[in-house]
């Protein structure tokens, strides 16, 4: 996909929407994409957590800034694309649609299942970054205690990418098949832009749904195809398989102790393929990770039976991010 620059292009890539089950009470390390434990009203935030005590529904303070950050990353991811890319009011009010309703469905995915059972959760509180060309930086919920045993983590976990997924997939359809197009070569000539790089799903989805474009063709972005790109780089990143995002509970909950040699894998590929592209894109998340921990903590009850149905689902759910997320996904063209 491609935006020529009808302005300055300033990028910003961090991203939020990792679920963080507490180790204890006390301040837990949370990965890249999260913030690290702090309190709002009262309530710890841990970048859309996994356990805690029994609790009512929000209200006061805990409902005031939650709706207020909402409608502030609203507005961001409105101003973000009309500022970036010179979009009309109508488009970038038809991308900020798409794009919080991927992120409001990967949220409820996770709060659902809190509700579910019975785990101690805050509304979800939004980030907006307007200096980003989405305008957002996903969304944390707050929780508290440690009570969420395995089987409940798995799918609190697990939830919020699916949903998200869910809304994803169509609005990048949507965006495919409306599309213009143009090929390298013409590109070359146009001048400088930006360039963000095809997940895999999006060349299947191509495939599948416009298979008379060649392979090497390039999309120009429009509203649905770039939510649709935003939800599966939040999706990928997230079901990374290791500290406390979502795929490191998905892996901890199928694997057990054997994720962590999974995580420890993933950590020195992606430290790998910086040094020898030369490429630190991911320098930062990595840095992070390391720092807020590579491995999983222990659930309440990591005895807790998951069935059949949710190892064989948690063992698929871990290639998402081979689909979903692209190693070097921004590229700067010259010009």
């Amino acid at each position: 996909m491609h935006q020529q620059h009808d302005q300055s292009l300033d990028v910003t890539s961090s991203l939020s929407g990792s679920t963080v089950g507490p180790e204890s009470q006390a301040d837990v390390p949370v990965p890249s994409g999260s913030v690290r434990q702090e309190t709002i009203g009262g309530v710890p935030i841990l970048g859309e957590v996994t356990t805690a005590e029994v609790i009512g529904p929000p209200r006061g303070p805990r409902l005031v800034l939650p709706l207020v950050l909402f409608v502030a990353t609203c507005f961001s991811t409105y101003y973000a694309v009309m500022e970036h890319f010179g979009w009309s009011s109508t488009v970038a009010f038809q991308f900020m649609s798409a794009t919080m309703a991927i992120l409001l469905a990967h949220e409820a995915g996770h709060y659902f299942q809190t509700l579910r059972y019975r785990v101690r959760a805050s509304l979800p509180f939004f980030i907006p970054m307007p200096m980003a060309p989405w305008g957002t930086m996903g969304a944390v919920i707050g929780m508290s205690g440690s009570t969420a045993d395995r089987k409940q983590l798995f799918d609190i976990g697990l939830s919020g990418p699916l949903a998200g997924l869910v809304l994803a997939i169509p609005f990048s359809i949507v965006g495919i098949m409306t599309a213009d197009f143009t090929t390298p070569e013409v590109m070359g000539n146009a001048g400088g832009g930006i360039e963000f790089a095809d997940p895999l799903l999006f060349k299947l989805i191509m495939r599948q749904f416009r298979p008379e474009l060649p392979e090497d063709v390039i999309l120009f972005l429009n509203p649905w195809l770039f939510a649709g790109w935003v939800g599966m780089l939040i999706t990928g990143l997230n079901m990374m398989p290791v500290g406390q995002l979502d795929g490191g509970h998905v892996a901890h909950a199928v694997l057990g102790r054997g994720a962590r040699y999974l995580a420890y894998g993933v950590i020195a590929s992606a430290v790998l393929y910086m040094v020898w592209l030369r490429q630190p894109v991911w320098i930062l998340m990595v840095i992070l990770i390391v720092m807020f921990g590579i491995t999983h903590p222990p659930t309440a009850n990591d005895a807790a039976p998951i069935g059949w149905g949710r190892r064989v689902l948690g063992l698929v759910s871990l290639a998402i991010p081979i689909f979903c997320f692209s190693p070097n996904p921004i590229r700067f063209l010259g010009g």
